[in-house]
C-alpha cells in the first residue's frame, strides 16, 4: 500500500495538470480578448506519469477520484456536504 505522503505527491501533481490543462484550453486564441471569461468545460485528464498504478488504485478505492465515462482521462470527485 502507497505511503499517505506518496498519495498526497500524486493527488496534488493531478491537480496541478488538470489546473494547468483547464488554463491552457481557457486561452487559447480561438476566444477573443474580450470575451467574458468562459470555463474550459475540462473535467479530466490523463493520469500524471512518475507514480505506479497502486497509487492511483488506492486514490480511486479512497474516492478521491475517479475515471471519466468513456474515455482514458480521470476526474476529482467533489467533496461530500456535511
Amino acid at each position: 500500500m502507497p505511503s499517505k505522503e506518496e498519495l498526497d505527491r500524486a493527488l496534488k501533481a493531478f491537480k496541478k495538470r488538470l489546473k494547468v490543462t483547464r488554463r491552457d484550453a481557457e486561452s487559447s486564441s480561438t476566444r477573443g480578448a474580450l470575451t467574458g471569461g468562459k470555463d474550459s468545460g475540462i473535467v479530466g485528464v490523463p493520469l500524471p506519469e512518475g507514480f505506479p498504478l497502486a497509487v492511483w488504485e488506492e486514490l480511486i478505492a479512497q474516492g478521491r477520484i475517479r475515471r471519466t465515462p468513456g474515455e482514458r482521462t480521470y476526474e476529482l470527485v467533489p467533496p461530500k456536504s456535511p
